[in-house]
C-alpha cells in the first residue's frame, strides 16, 4: 500500500511552487517556476492574459505531478498579486476550471504565520527567545516577531505592500538607479520602523534571531559563501553576517541589468527584479538592527504541509475514540 502524500502549492506574485511529501514529512516533490504572475499589473492593477497563460501552464504541470502520488490533502494558496489584482477572483476560478486546482487567496496575516512555521525548522536550535522572520515575496514583504518555540507565539506581524516585482516596476529599478532606490529605502521604512515601535522588539534586549525566506536571502548566501552557482538546497539554513550581506549587495547593485542576467546567482530572469530585492532586503535587516541573518528556502509551503500531516493524524486521534490531547483540541 502506498504511504499516504500530501501537497502544498504556493503561488506568488513572481514564483509557484509546489512541495510534496509523504505522511513521515519526508520530501517527494520540491519545484518552483517563474510564472511572473504580477508582471504588469503596476499599468492597469490586473493579472495579464500572458501571466494568466504562464500561471495556467504551471499548474497544469503540477497538476500532473501530484496525480503520480496518492494525494491525501493538499493546500494551494495565492498570495499579493491574486490580493491586489481587480481579476484576482476570476483568475482564481479559470485556475479550478481548467486544472480542477482550488486557489485559496489568503491575507498577509496568514501568509506571514504558515511563513513562520516553515522557517522555524532552520532556527529550532537556535537559542534565542525570539526570532524575527521576513518572506520578500514579488508583491509584498511579510514581517513577523514569535516566541523561538516548538509552538510560535506570534508577537506582532506586518505585511509591507512592496516586492521585488511591484517595486521594480513603480521605482524603475530593473537597473539599479540611486535616486530611484533612495525613494523605494524611504517608502519601505516607513514599516519596518512602524514595526519596531509596535512590536517592542527593542524590548526583547536583543534576544532574537532573524530568518529570511524567499531567494533574496538564498542567492546571496550563495554568493557569499562562493558555491559557484545559486544552489538553494546548499543555501537552506546558511547564516551570514549583515557585514557580509552589505559586500555581497554593493557589489550586485554595481552591476548593469544585462550584468545580471549573465551572472551566475542571479540569472536573466531574475536580473529585472535583483536590485529591488536587495535594497528591500537591506532596509529590512538594517533598521531591525539583524547581526546575522538564516537564509532560509523552507517556508509557507513547509508550514502548510506541516499542517496537513499534524491534521491528519489528529483525525486519526479523533476517529480511534482515543480521548485527545491538548494539542489535539481542534477535534
Amino acid at each position: 500500500m502506498k504511504n499516504k502524500c500530501f501537497a502544498a502549492i504556493d503561488l506568488g506574485t513572481n514564483s509557484c511552487r509546489l512541495l510534496i511529501a509523504d505522511e513521515n514529512g519526508k520530501y517527494l516533490y520540491n519545484d518552483a517556476v517563474a510564472t511572473k504572475l504580477g508582471e504588469g499589473m503596476s499599468l492597469r492593477n490586473k493579472i495579464t492574459q500572458e501571466a494568466t497563460d504562464r500561471a495556467l501552464a504551471c499548474f497544469f504541470a503540477f497538476k500532473q505531478e501530484m496525480d503520480k502520488h496518492n494525494i491525501k490533502a493538499y493546500r494551494a494558496i495565492a498570495t499579493a498579486a491574486c490580493r491586489e489584482a481587480e481579476n484576482g477572483a476570476e483568475f482564481v476560478k479559470k485556475v479550478f476550471d481548467e486544472t480542477r486546482i482550488k486557489l485559496e487567496v489568503i491575507d498577509g496575516e496568514e501568509e506571514a504565520r504558515l511563513n513562520l512555521i516553515g522557517a522555524r525548522d532552520n532556527v529550532k536550535d537556535n537559542p534565542a527567545k525570539y526570532m524575527v522572520v521576513y518572506d520578500l515575496g514579488g508583491g509584498s514583504t511579510e514581517i513577523t516577531l514569535a516566541t523561538n518555540e516548538i509552538s510560535p507565539k506570534i508577537v506582532h506581524t506586518v505585511s509591507i505592500p512592496w516586492g521585488a516585482r511591484n517595486a521594480g516596476e513603480k521605482f524603475n529599478l530593473a537597473s539599479y538607479v540611486p535616486e530611484n532606490a533612495e525613494k523605494l529605502h524611504i517608502e519601505i521604512l516607513k514599516y519596518t520602523n512602524a514595526f519596531v515601535e509596535n512590536s517592542g522588539l527593542r524590548e526583547c534586549n536583543g534576544d532574537v534571531c532573524f530568518v529570511a525566506t524567499s531567494s533574496t536571502p538564498l542567492r546571496l548566501a550563495s554568493m557569499i559563501k562562493n558555491f559557484g552557482k545559486y544552489d538553494r538546497e546548499a543555501a537552506d539554513g546558511v547564516v551570514f553576517t549583515s557585514q557580509e550581506a552589505d559586500a555581497a549587495i554593493a557589489k550586485v547593485l554595481s552591476l548593469t541589468r544585462e550584468e545580471m542576467a549573465g551572472n551566475k546567482y542571479i540569472g536573466e530572469k531574475r536580473s529585472f527584479i535583483f536590485a529591488p530585492a536587495c535594497v528591500i532586503f537591506k532596509t529590512i535587516y538594517d533598521s531591525l538592527g539583524a547581526k546575522e541573518i538564516t537564509a532560509s528556502l523552507k517556508s509557507a509551503k513547509d508550514g502548510i504541509i506541516k499542517e496537513l500531516i499534524h491534521n491528519d493524524k489528529t483525525d486519526q486521534v479523533c476517529q480511534s475514540g482515543v480521548r485527545p490531547t491538548r494539542r489535539d483540541r481542534a477535534c
